[in-house]
């Protein structure tokens, strides 16, 4: 949640400032599984989903989920890389109290009723009914890190603070220790992702705050209880490339749970139109282009499944497909830059990167993904357009020349080459009506896939030359061209 959004929230709660009228209102402290566990269930008996912008996890991930978060445990999830696992993690805040009260300058956000930091204890007993109280909101409680190898113990626990050693403290004084992220995240969610790269030195530092819930620092234990859900995102390979969670850390995770890409194409496509940043209007027949070439990635032999082919591969494909469509609507002087087919070219190069080929395939990575996304094309045609006659665009291609596209032709000569009138307006409006496309500029983008279509039948041809530009034309297509 924003900032504005937050400043906004108000409650009557939040109106006290003293613990005496926190006491007097009747609060009752929970602890931070308590919260969790009465919210969550509170949800599911009303029909309300917390789990809002998760994709594709509802019979599978999510159960898991819930039940660990019942029984009170801490978590972590495994899984091959962009499957959504942070974001997962990070909606856990949403099941914590909108807002809570803390000690008002408390450095570890302690709740009133149970000071457990020696200064904060002091105060307590001074002020009594008068201690100060402030609230925290929710998106606040939520802290999260990314476990690098040089991350060290005064990072995630704590260690001594030379400047109030300076003033004058011992080094046996508690309130000597600056403290680290996880007791930071007193009374709140810790979430540390990609917890292999931890060296194993750091993993073990973590050892008694999950289970004792107490911090070692220095040679000295202080024992604070520390109120915290630590949770935690690894992928599998990394416990043989990178690191590896150490077996005490491991088991002291009550629940391990296994992420997934998403299993059904249409959760693919959804995955897609709500992440992706578009820049220009894509139809939805080319996002399940890039939702069939993604899950094509994920099966062919040649790519190194280990890995995975994260769903960050399809969602930056249709960025940079609407990104070609604005690029040509600006060149080409188009009103609305609606994408094309012959856009989805330009994502080849793009996501070259972002998959990991086996040994063995050098030289062969454009090759490869070219023909996946040939596939794709050829299986979304045969999905929304089969059973329509195309054979009025095979006529007008031999009636004329060619119909010429590419990344800086407007959509309106497409038409024009075609001729849209008579019988190819009718396989037109058809496959229109077919796709959802009503304007030219996207009567022009469905006509191009049944071109596309055709050509991949090999009832048609089609040359690019080195501008960009590919003409569809009726010739005898060559053997080599559709392997």
């Amino acid at each position: 949640m924003d900032d504005v959004a937050v400043t906004d929230i108000d409650t009557p709660a939040r109106a006290l400032t003293t613990v005496g009228e926190l006491r007097a209102s009747g609060h009752v402290e929970r602890d931070v599984r308590d919260e969790i566990r009465n919210n969550l269930l509170t949800a599911l008996r009303a029909g309300d989903d917390p789990w809002d912008g998760i994709v594709g996890f509802d019979d599978t991930v999510i159960p898991q989920l819930e039940r660990a978060l019942i029984a009170g445990h801490d978590v972590v999830m495994l899984g091959e890389r962009g499957q959504g696992k942070t974001r997962l993690l990070r909606t856990l805040a949403g099941l914590l109290d909108e807002w809570t009260p803390v000690i008002d300058g408390s450095e570890l956000d302690e709740h009133p009723y149970n000071p457990i930091l020696p200064a904060s204890i002091r105060r307590a007993a001074e002020l009594g009914d008068a201690l100060p109280v402030a609230w925290r909101h929710r998106s606040e409680r939520y802290s999260e890190k990314l476990a690098t190898p040089d991350t060290s113990v005064a990072d995630l626990v704590g260690d001594i603070d030379p400047m109030k050693v300076a003033q004058g403290r011992s080094l046996g004084d508690p309130e000597t220790i600056a403290f680290g992220l996880i007791p930071r995240a007193h009374r709140g969610i810790i979430a540390i992702n990609e917890l292999p790269d931890l060296a194993e030195r750091i993993q073990v530092s973590m050892l008694n705050v999950m289970e004792e819930r107490d911090i070692q620092v220095r040679g000295y234990s202080l024992r604070l209880p520390l109120d915290v859900l630590v949770t935690a995102s690894a992928n599998p390979e990394d416990y043989t490339n990178r690191g590896r969670i150490i077996t005490p850390l491991k088991d002291r995770f009550g629940a391990e749970i296994r992420t997934h890409y998403p299993l059904d194409l249409q959760d693919e496509v959804d995955v897609i139109e709500q992440e992706a940043d578009l820049v220009a209007s894509v139809p939805s027949y080319l996002i399940e282009v890039l939702a069939r070439f993604t899950r094509y990635a994920r099966e062919h032999p040649s790519i190194d499944q280990r890995s995975g082919v994260s769903a960050r591969f399809s969602i930056a494909g249709a960025e940079t497909v609407a990104a070609a469509a604005l690029h040509r609507s600006v060149v080409a002087g188009e009103e609305f830059p609606v994408a094309r087919p012959v856009d989805l070219h330009a994502v080849i190069e793009v996501l070259r990167g972002k998959v990991e080929f086996e040994s063995g395939e050098e030289g062969r990575e454009l090759e490869i993904l070219d023909y996946l996304l040939r596939k794709s094309v050829a299986d979304t045609v045969r999905a929304h357009l089969g059973g329509v006659d195309m054979a009025p665009l095979v006529a007008a291609l031999e009636a004329g020349e060619e119909v010429l596209t590419g990344d800086r032709v407007p959509a309106g000569d497409v038409l024009t080459a075609l001729g849209d009138t008579g019988a190819v307006a009718e396989v037109i409006d058809e496959i229109s009506r077919r796709l959802d496309s009503t304007d030219a500029a996207e009567r022009a983008s469905a006509a191009e896939l049944a071109l596309e279509g055709l050509y991949l039948a090999r009832r048609i041809g089609k040359d690019t030359d080195e501008y960009g530009r590919t003409a569809y034309l009726v010739e005898q297509v060559d053997e080599d061209d559709t392997a």
